[in-house]
């Protein structure tokens, strides 16, 4: 179903410009929460701040670092274990086994490194103006591009009429904010 309102407005286009506006930053976004984004040193100086709290394995690392950059990064598995091998390589950390799980702590050398790497921003702070406030734009405009979708493919034309009506006005409203001062 290929829904227009009366007055020509496309809920199509409406969609896709939501899709356009908001790709970069999603794309960005998941990359980084897949561990795209943040580079190998960045990942290494995390790790070592979250081990300076206490003792993790791998999973607990990934939560660790996900919930202190307020959901805006989640490293992947692929990501935290080699970086892990390499800090127990270089002897910063050291892992013991707990059930089927390695857990790992700082060694001395590890307890150096992390406190220099606690005197500057944790890597999910200083990630190009990327915060928790700006993420959730995005992810609500990426929610909202789904109801479009929806109402695009299963609503009669009166409610994709309606669904036109809500994002004209929501759009003049966030012009609006903008224009504030």
């Amino acid at each position: 179903m290929h829904n227009s309102s009366p007055t020509g407005f496309d809920l199509r286009e409406a969609v896709d410009g939501l899709r356009e506006a908001f790709a970069p930053h999603l794309a960005g976004h998941m990359a980084a929460r897949m561990g795209g984004r943040m580079g190998r040193g960045d990942i290494r100086a995390a790790v070592l701040v979250e081990l300076a709290e206490k003792p993790m394995h791998g999973y607990q690392l990934i939560q660790a670092i996900e919930t202190r950059s307020g959901g805006t990064w989640r490293p992947s598995p692929g990501s935290i274990y080699p970086t892990l091998q390499l800090l127990a390589d270089e002897g910063l950390v050291s892992a013991t086994q707990d059930g089927e799980r390695k857990v790992y702590s700082l060694t001395e050398a590890g307890t150096e490194a992390a406190a220099e790497a606690a005197d500057t921003p944790h890597p999910s702070e200083s990630r190009r103006g990327w915060d928790a406030e700006r993420a959730a734009l995005p992810k609500a405009g990426a929610k909202l591009a789904q109801a479009l979708m929806q109402v695009t493919h299963n609503g009669t034309p009166e409610q994709a009429a309606r669904a036109v009506a809500i994002v004209d006005e929501t759009r003049r409203k966030l012009y609006a904010i903008l224009a504030e001062d």
